[in-house]
C-alpha cells in the first residue's frame, strides 16, 4: 500500500452511497422472502446501475483499493462486484482485479474468497471456500452447494480469513430462520 497517497473522499463517498441503496433494497425485503414486482425491478435496477458503473470505475482508475477508497469503501466495491450475477464476464473481470488487489494488499482475501465461489458457481463449477448457500426446503434450512475437495475447505477458509465452515452454516441458518 503506498503510504503517500490519500484516500479519495469523494469517490468513497459514492462507493458508500450506492452500498448504501444496495443494502437498503435486500433489508427491505428479507432474505429468502418472495419479492413483489415493484422490488424486484428496483433490485435489478440497483444492481445494474452499481455494475455498469464499477466496470466504468475499475476501467478508468482500477480496482477501488483500500489506499484509495479506505476499507469501507473497498468493501462496498466488493459488494457491487458480488451482485453483477447478471453480467458474469463483468464479475469475472472483477475477480480477476480483486485477486491482484488482494495480491497487492489493497483489499482482504475474504472478499476474494466470496466472489471465486460466486463465479465459481455460476460456471456451474463447486465452489472453494462453501461461502454460497441454498435453501434446503425439506429440511427448512441452508447448505452450502457444492464444494471441490470438501475435506480440505476448512483450511482454504483459514487462508482466506474465514473461520470453519460448520460455524459459517450454524450461523448461516440461525440468521434465516
Amino acid at each position: 500500500m503506498d503510504e503517500g497517497r490519500r484516500i479519495d473522499e469523494e469517490l468513497r463517498s459514492e462507493l458508500l452511497a450506492r452500498r448504501d441503496e444496495d443494502q437498503r433494497i435486500r433489508a427491505s425485503v428479507g432474505h429468502g422472502a418472495r419479492l413483489s414486482p415493484g422490488q424486484a425491478e428496483e433490485w435489478r435496477r440497483i444492481d445494474e446501475a452499481n455494475t455498469m458503473w464499477l466496470n466504468d470505475l475499475v476501467d478508468q482508475r482500477g480496482w477501488p483499493g483500500i489506499s484509495l477508497v479506505g476499507e469501507d469503501g473497498a468493501n462496498a466495491a466488493w459488494l457491487f462486484a458480488q451482485h453483477a450475477d447478471s453480467h458474469p464476464d463483468l464479475q469475472r473481470k472483477f475477480l480477476d482485479l480483486l485477486r491482484d488487489a488482494v495480491a497487492a494488499g489493497e483489499a482482504a482475501a475474504r472478499h476474494q474468497a466470496y466472489l471465486e465461489d460466486r463465479v465459481r458457481i455460476a460456471q456451474g463449477r463447486p465452489q472453494l471456500y462453501g461461502t454460497q448457500f441454498t435453501r434446503v426446503v425439506s429440511q427448512a434450512r441452508y447448505e452450502p452447494l457444492p464444494i471441490e475437495d470438501p475435506e480440505h475447505v476448512d483450511e482454504r477458509r483459514a487462508a482466506a480469513g474465514l473461520g470453519p465452515l460448520a460455524e459459517y452454516a450454524a450461523r448461516f441458518n440461525s440468521r434465516n430462520d
